[in-house]
């Protein structure tokens, strides 16, 4: 069985007119106007790992076009008990779910859970694989304050090598002509991060990634990774922690972004997190209209 037509399960293979064509849908989304796109449709929630902004999201993007929602979590269900990844699908199919929205530790869990029900299946997550809804709403996101992607240099610091965040998103931006650079620690930002797409490349000087930069996105980094990788939390920081000083080698309209949840202190000083040039609390409001966008597409309702 091929999957249901309106699944979203990842970035790579979505094209670059398709993703325009989410995007300038999500434009006309608006939570606080509630719209009818999905009224009476049951949107299944199955999370196998802990969310805040990306649950929380897909939940008032799915009640505010009408659906109502079912959160499935593996603690406290029949996960925890051992049933397989098909059999809760399955189950929830035959409880009437008409969307399944899943994160799971498991690269490629989603495509597998679609290749087996009839309805559309969105990855909220999938391992160290893709993150498609975040890179969707990071791109809303870069829209809403540049004019294009084409031309754009953006920055991906920190830990490239288990992000399914960096991946998604070098997978969109060199859809359309931007020009990435990744940056961190050889043991999180290894040289074949640069075949994830064209026009990638990896450098381990942070000076040289911001050179220049219109969009600075910085990644999730976990101390007790740094630790199991014998990585010094201080040289880190030292490093490649960003700082107002370092915030001033990127163009003066440089706009910083973080997928959350953010460390202040390790991966950004509060002064650049609630700083004039920050858009990570706006990248968390544009996860609604976004993900409102992708569930309206879900279901053939995104015209």
């Amino acid at each position: 069985m091929n999957p249901a037509r309106g699944s979203l399960l990842g970035i790579e293979h979505l094209e670059a007119a398709e993703i325009m064509r989410i995007l300038k849908f999500a434009r006309r989304m608006n939570p606080d106007k509630p719209r009818t796109l999905l009224k009476g449709k049951r949107v299944l929630l199955l999370f196998y790992e802990a969310s805040t902004r990306t649950r929380s999201s897909f939940e008032i993007a799915a009640k505010s076009l009408g659906a109502h929602t079912v959160l499935i979590q593996a603690t406290g269900s029949s996960v925890e008990k051992g049933e397989s990844l098909l059999d809760t699908g399955y189950t929830v199919r035959a409880v009437g779910a008409d969307i399944i929205v899943i994160r799971h530790p498991n690269a490629g869990a989603p495509y597998v859970m679609a290749q087996h029900v009839d309805v559309p299946v969105i990855n909220a997550g999938d391992g160290l694989h893709e993150h498609p809804s975040q890179a969707l709403l990071d791109a809303y996101t870069i829209l809403r304050n540049k004019k294009s992607f084409k031309g754009l240099q953006v920055a991906i610091v920190g830990d490239i090598f288990h992000s399914r965040v960096a991946r998604s998103a070098c997978h969109l931006l060199s859809k359309f002509g931007a020009k990435i650079i990744l940056c961190g620690p050889a043991e999180l930002a290894p040289e074949i991060a640069a075949t994830l797409a064209s026009g990638v490349r990896v450098t381990r000087h942070i000076e040289d990634a911001l050179r220049g930069t219109d969009v600075i996105m910085l990644l999730r980094v976990q101390t007790e990774r740094l630790a199991g990788l014998k990585i010094d939390l201080a040289e880190y920081i030292a490093r490649y922690q960003m700082n107002p000083a370092r915030l001033k080698m990127a163009k003066k309209d440089a706009i910083v972004m973080h997928p959350g949840p953010i460390i202040r202190g390790l991966e950004l000083t509060s002064e650049v997190a609630d700083g004039a040039q920050a858009r990570i609390l706006e990248e968390v409001r544009n996860g609604v209209p976004t993900r409102m966008a992708i569930l309206a597409r879900a279901i053939g309702r995104m015209r």
